[in-house]
């Protein structure tokens, strides 16, 4: 039989994740992000970015999941990395460089929290918060193609992450 919101029996658990959002607006994107983040147990959400909110088009995506997830709107992106670097998580950027790490070798340090940043539809993260992070991470990708939606891309690495997470 097949499972419910209400049946399923999926333990509830939250993770020493924050997923800052360097000027993701799609209100599509913005509304799968908070399921996402509802998905895998993310402590927080951070959009960043000028003109970024939170329409009735990403709360219909978000399927209400934006009532449950702790979430921010912020336009100053490096205060909001800053913040972090200084309350010691480990910034790792979601984002292909000619230094970033395949995901699959990517194995995380026990007790330390981490804020992922992923970045725009178009131009990924900023050269400016690249530089500011303690690493990039990338997704391998074996077609032609060398990018893929910011919202797969998360879960994607979220799914990683959440694993590792779950081995300690």
């Amino acid at each position: 039989m097949q499972l419910t919101h209400y049946t399923t029996t999926f333990p509830k658990k939250q993770f020493p994740i924050v997923v800052i959002c360097d000027n993701i607006s799609n209100a599509s994107n913005i509304g799968s992000l908070f399921r996402i983040a509802d998905a895998f147990g993310v402590e927080k959400l951070i959009f960043c970015g000028e003109g970024i909110s939170i329409s009735r088009k990403a709360t219909k995506t978000s399927r209400s999941t934006e009532k449950v997830v702790p979430f921010e709107l912020n336009c100053d992106i490096e205060s909001v990395v800053s913040n972090y670097i200084e309350n010691g998580y480990q910034i790792v950027a979601l984002e292909i460089t000619t230094n970033s790490l395949p995901l699959r070798e990517y194995k995380l340090q026990a007790n330390n929290p981490i804020a992922l940043i992923i970045g725009d539809e178009n131009f990924g993260v900023s050269e400016t918060i690249l530089n500011t992070c303690n690493l990039a991470i990338h997704i391998e990708m074996y077609g032609q193609n060398s990018s893929m939606n910011a919202v797969q891309a998360t879960s994607i690495a979220l799914y990683e992450i959440t694993k590792q997470l779950n081995e300690f």
